[in-house]
């Protein structure tokens, strides 16, 4: 028997070998390695947090559980292409009882007869030019592809967990930072009007400390409004109800959580990009729309069917199941399409332009595989050199506001210069806790657009049952 249409073959791509951003070694295109284990990478934060919302997204993310449903009605599907590779048998008894007219057949007079029937009906498609065979072929692709798209949801979900949750913590250290302010900014005002009651300070100088309070205090209570966007989107991401869920704020910030940002080694594995799901989900759609190809070719050929059907037939059922009662028929079927309107050349050459455009969107989802990649890598390196620099300016503004202070103290500035050099601390450290985050945040894209981390651990992160042959 002959298979018409295309083999499948793995596409290539024309990639660079080294990312621009840092010196990985040497990068190859996409094959996808779904099945590889990507292990539990949000581990490598060392934030038990963190650790118990992902465990919690995964047991109760209602698109999660959507999209294992999708697969199982996509393994489904595989199942009933694969059936019909095989011939159907039927069991099809009846009863049936019926008058002749004496005018139809003159000799049999008014008869009226049973007719009691248990055959076994059988039937088969030859599969000659292989359209079952790559209906099935398709069918897997598909399921498959399924299968990569919940990896997909699976990893999207947990990375936006993680980037949810380190914004979350960051936020904390930046309320907690204002917080500090808005006591500092009371101080101030005591001072401030106490000088002003004792006659060597200006209420301007009060009115100016009372703005600055108010205008943190503000902030501070933006800053709330803020947090609870973020819980209220963890919470969704793991399947709670926002009305009931709650993440303890911290209190300090700097000493009860300091995670650290992951240290990408110098010699990435080469097919670490071959496992992203996305990648992995649009070479399979390319492989199920070769295979729809040979089955739209093999509509322009015959169709041979093989029938047969055996059993007993009887007007009696005390006389159905004996031998004399026995009947059979087996014979071929040929169906030969001789005028069809251009269906079947237009379904071909449909096909042809799915697969054109199911290479298209490989080649391109390559390529933003790689530009995420490259983004990430980048966005950490400058990163890092932000986060020294902005350390030294936290430094040099903390001390910048103790010495307009000390020096509005002993009466050689106006109150204003103190003003300025405490926005300028608030400012910068407010910054830093932004850019700490953003740190965290960067890495968690790198690793999600490394398909889940670099650590090669045995441990795998999805649904039970997610990985159950169809």
């Amino acid at each position: 028997m002959l298979t018409v249409g295309p083999d499948y073959r793995q596409p290539t791509n024309s990639v660079p070998a080294n990312y621009k951003a840092v010196e990985l070694g040497a990068w190859k295109e996409g094959r996808p390695l779904d099945n590889v284990s990507k292990g539990n990478w949000w581990e490598i934060f060392g934030d038990a947090g963190l650790n118990e919302q992902e465990a919690q997204a995964v047991r109760a993310n209602q698109e999660l559980k959507a999209a294992v449903a999708r697969v199982d009605q996509a393994r489904a599907t595989a199942r009933v292409a694969r059936s019909e590779l095989l011939p159907s048998l039927n069991l099809d008894p009846g009863f049936n009882r019926q008058r002749y007219s004496p005018n139809q057949v003159p000799a049999f007079g008014d008869l009226t007869a049973n007719t009691f029937r248990a055959p076994l009906d059988l039937s088969y498609e030859v599969d000659l030019w292989g359209r079952v065979r790559r209906s099935f072929q398709s069918a897997r692709a598909d399921a498959q592809a399924s299968l990569a798209a919940f990896y997909n949801v699976l990893l999207t979900l947990q990375a936006d967990v993680a980037q949810n949750y380190f914004a979350l913590r960051a936020l904390d250290a930046e309320i907690a930072t204002v917080t500090g302010t808005v006591d500092l900014r009371k101080e101030q005002v005591r001072l401030v009007r106490s000088r002003f009651e004792g006659g060597i300070g200006s209420e301007l100088d009060v009115a100016r400390a009372e703005t600055e309070l108010a205008t943190t205090e503000a902030e501070a209570a933006s800053l709330a409004q803020r947090r609870n966007e973020l819980e209220n989107a963890i919470a969704i991401l793991a399947g709670a109800n926002p009305a009931v869920f709650k993440l303890a704020a911290l209190d300090n910030a700097d000493t009860k959580w300091n995670p650290q940002p992951p240290v990408v080694p110098a010699g990435l594995p080469a097919d670490l990009l071959e496992r992203r799901p996305d990648v992995a989900e649009a070479e399979r759609q390319l492989a199920s729309a070769n295979a729809r190809i040979g089955v739209a070719k093999a509509a322009f050929f015959p169709v041979l069917t093989l029938t047969g059907s055996g059993g007993y037939v009887s007007g009696d059922i005390d006389t159905l199941f004996k031998w004399d009662s026995h009947t059979w028929s087996i014979g071929p079927g040929l169906s030969l399409p001789i005028f069809a309107g251009g269906r079947n050349r237009a379904n071909y050459k449909r096909s042809q332009a799915a697969l054109e455009e199911a290479a298209a969107r490989y080649r391109q989802q390559v390529l933003v595989a790689f530009g995420e990649v490259e983004n990430s890598l980048s966005g950490i390196r400058h990163l890092i050199d932000q986060a020294a620099a902005q350390q030294r300016a936290v430094a040099n503004a903390r001390r910048a506001a103790e010495l307009a202070t000390d020096r509005y103290r002993s009466g050689i500035v106006s109150y204003l210069e103190v003003v300025d050099a405490s926005r300028d601390a608030l400012q910068a450290e407010r910054a830093n806790a932004q850019l700490a985050g953003q740190r965290l945040i960067t890495s968690v894209q790198l690793i999600k657009a490394l398909g889940g981390g670099w650590e090669n651990d045995a441990r795998q992160a999805s649904l039970s049952g997610a990985k159950s042959k169809w």
